[in-house]
């Protein structure tokens, strides 16, 4: 069976830069892959071209079999997306956007099982018009729409920024749910406490390229009981 996300050697080039040179990621139904590295590795250029957003310049990009440019718009209703920096519609109460892009699923019903349940996990005030709400809560507006939603897949670029320690609990207590009902997650991840907790899988990105990846036990075994934060640290170390 075909991976959920199956990328090979994916080159993207923005004139004479080179962001990304033959970089390969998978994701299996089920699990979720810790995508790890600096600001200007290329992770959200990578999570850009799986979106649809970008055209890769080379490689192989596909999401459940199917090329990732070609059906971008197909995909989407199978696609939940959280970005690190979440912007709304100001005049828009945090509800009505919820209700917007949980219709982006197959219509408003599709959330409601949901809805109420994340709103409350996540002590969001769905009343309020999304001007005045701080970065930390129009992250929960884009955490409750996604997770509220029929999708099978679900890209999370930083998605906890801006939440508190209670809230993280609660992402971590959400993903480990998905997990268990055979959703994948692709998750981009300063926090490696979070990652450490979460990942089945890491793939580690450096300059564009992949420097390592594996399962998390093959990872912390190969660094001999190291945490994956000294893991990460190393790599560049390393690397200078």
């Amino acid at each position: 069976m075909a991976s959920v996300i199956e990328v090979k050697n994916l080159t993207k080039q923005f004139g004479k830069f080179k962001a990304l040179s033959g970089v390969d990621l998978a994701v299996e139904k089920g699990e979720v892959m810790a995508f790890l590295g600096p600001n200007g590795a290329g992770k959200t250029t990578t999570i850009r071209v799986l979106l649809g957003i970008l055209r890769a310049s080379s490689g192989s990009v596909k999401v459940f079999g199917k090329d990732a440019w070609d059906h971008a718009v197909e995909l989407h209703k199978r696609i939940a997306f959280v970005p690190g920096d979440v912007n709304l519609w100001p005049n828009l109460t945090g509800g009505e956007v919820i209700d917007l892009f949980t219709s982006f699923q197959g219509g408003k019903h599709s959330g409601e099982r949901h809805r109420e349940r994340f709103i409350k996990m996540f002590n969001l005030d769905p009343t309020k018009k999304c001007r005045t709400y701080s970065k930390g809560n129009r992250q929960k507006v884009a955490l409750i729409s996604a997770l509220a939603s029929n999708a099978e897949l679900f890209i999370l670029d930083e998605p906890t920024s801006g939440l508190d320690p209670l809230m993280l609990k609660t992402f971590e207590d959400c993903i480990l749910e998905l997990k268990k009902e055979g959703k994948s997650v692709l998750l981009s991840s300063h926090i490696l406490g979070e990652v450490d907790k979460l990942a089945d899988h890491v793939t580690i990105i450096r300059e564009g390229r992949v420097v390592k990846t594996g399962s998390m036990t093959e990872i912390k075994k190969a660094a001999h009981g190291k945490s994956l934060e000294d893991v990460f640290l190393s790599e560049y170390e390393d690397q200078k």
